[in-house]
């Protein structure tokens, strides 16, 4: 056998390096630093337990042969993995340190979690996340890579994503690109490694947080927190950045593959027996889409309820809109405060009462100032796949997708005005429904990208809404039913 060690604590078959050194009085002048290499050649097996060393090669003793080797200064070691080279800083003066991906420089925004096991593509190009950091509580990320059929809007809009571990390993068919690489040709930075629960218990403990993002070596700890505590989400329009800039026609149907209510069929005017998914081509209704960061499954969803769709930017005035002679309006979801795009309010009053109309999300704050409410910042408010809401006119529990800071007060909205939907978290307002005025609203997204299907009735609600208002039908029912999963449609 033969053995590498140092000198001050080499064992050989129980001797210590003290007692070779004692049997070999030449190894007592090497150094501590000293390595020294022993090739040790058994005579016999016969050997005592603890055998004494020594040099004549006798029976039942080992024979030793020692070299020494003079060892320099040890060379700069390169690691083979990354090491931590971003940092994210949060107001709170809490500095977290992990690896970058994506893009690099310094970035800042509000921190908010998302509790969405799935889906950080959709996520990722969700207009209504523009001005902030998306913390995902779902520790792995990135293990589905990129694929363009999941692309909610032609960019991505917020400012980071913040993960724990970010998968090395794509392992999805539809891939085509990697998680890394696709925020690096997009501009948006990345930081894994860090501990995303600490956070998230932050955040829920603190409320959202403004952060800085920032692989920039140059600045220190209080320079960055200084950025952070300079900078506020709060009274900025972000709407009329992710809003398109010319109206177009939208035609697009959900997927043949992916379409997954059959009540679809039933709202465009087709035998609710005949299942075959093929939509009626000739448009029933033409609803006017208002893009305050309109999310592409909305109208695929609406388009597949056989609606012509036409999108108009978010400062399009009221009047304009009419001229386009529309059977009914979406105010479209999108990030930010309410309260800092008082032209949409404006729009949105000499709009209702007109014609029916659908607000979600930022739609549905909008509606909730436009009747002459009020709405407020939420504590962390509301991120994720899995939130769930309560029908109050049927008892109906939907589990919903939900991304929003701000809600509307309903101690503050007018006589006639109906509160529809509770967030069961919370009690927040969900939904809003004004009969008088023909509008309802919801504060969550039906779309299901991502997210489940639970909240799809809604467009239904919308078509028949819409029906009732061109044709004078009325259904005494509670409505139709979702032949995939038996959903009851909402009361209208």
């Amino acid at each position: 056998m033969s053995g590498v060690g140092r000198f001050s604590g080499l064992e050989v078959c129980g001797a210590s390096a003290a007692t070779a050194s004692a049997s070999f009085p030449a190894l007592q002048s090497f150094s501590a630093s000293t390595s020294v290499f022993f090739s040790t050649r058994i005579r016999s097996q016969a050997f005592a337990a603890s055998p004494e060393l020594s040099d004549n090669g006798s029976k039942g003793s080992l024979l030793v042969t020692c070299k020494a080797v003079e060892v320099g200064a040890p060379a700069t070691v390169t690691r083979p993995w990354k090491t931590a080279d971003c940092r994210l800083v949060l107001e709170d003066g809490s500095v977290w340190r992990g690896k970058g991906f994506g893009a690099t420089g310094t970035q800042v925004g509000e921190v908010v979690f998302n509790t969405s096991l799935t889906g950080y593509q959709e996520i990722l190009t969700d207009p209504s996340y523009a001005g902030q950091f998306v913390l995902m509580t779902q520790p792995h990320i990135g293990n589905t890579g990129i694929n363009l059929d999941d692309e909610e809007s032609e960019r991505c809009f917020l400012g980071g994503l913040l993960v724990r571990s970010l998968s090395n390993t794509v392992s999805n068919w539809r891939s085509t690109e990697e998680l890394a690489d696709y925020l690096k040709k997009r501009n948006v930075m990345g930081i894994s490694d860090i501990d995303t629960r600490a956070i998230t218990k932050r955040l829920r403990e603190e409320g959202s947080l403004v952060g800085v993002l920032t692989t920039d070596d140059s600045k220190s700890d209080d320079e960055i927190l200084a950025m952070a505590r300079t900078w506020s989400i709060v009274g900025k329009d972000l709407i009329t950045d992710v809003s398109c800039r010319q109206p177009y026609e939208w035609k697009e149907k959900t997927g043949t593959d992916w379409e997954f209510s059959s009540s679809t069929i039933v709202a465009s005017g087709q035998d609710p027996s005949d299942h075959r998914h093929d939509h009626v081509s000739s448009a029933q209704f033409h609803v006017v889409v208002y893009d305050f960061g309109v999310k592409q499954n909305i109208l695929r969803r609406l388009s597949s309820y056989g609606c012509k769709l036409t999108v108009v930017p978010s400062s399009w005035p009221a009047a304009e809109v009419m001229k386009l002679n529309p059977d009914g309006i979406l105010f479209s979801n999108g990030p930010g405060d309410p309260s800092a795009v008082p032209y949409a309010v404006e729009s949105v009053k000499g709009l209702v009462g007109k014609v029916p109309v659908f607000g979600i999300c930022m739609g549905h704050q909008l509606l909730g100032q436009a009747l002459g409410g009020t709405t407020f910042k939420m504590k962390f408010g509301h991120h994720g796949g899995n939130h769930p809401v309560r029908h109050l006119p049927t008892g109906r529990v939907e589990i919903s997708a939900q991304n929003h800071n701000y809600a509307v007060n309903p101690a503050t909205l007018p006589d006639g005005v109906q509160v529809t939907h509770v967030n069961l978290n919370d009690g927040s307002c969900a939904g809003l429904m004004f009969p008088a005025m023909k509008a309802m609203s919801i504060q969550y997204h039906p779309e299901a990208s991502p997210g489940p299907h639970d909240a799809d009735p809604n467009f239904y609600d919308f078509i028949k809404m819409m029906e009732h208002n061109k044709n004078g039908w009325h259904s005494s029912t509670a409505g139709a039913n979702d032949g995939d999963d038996g959903f009851a449609q909402h009361s209208a």
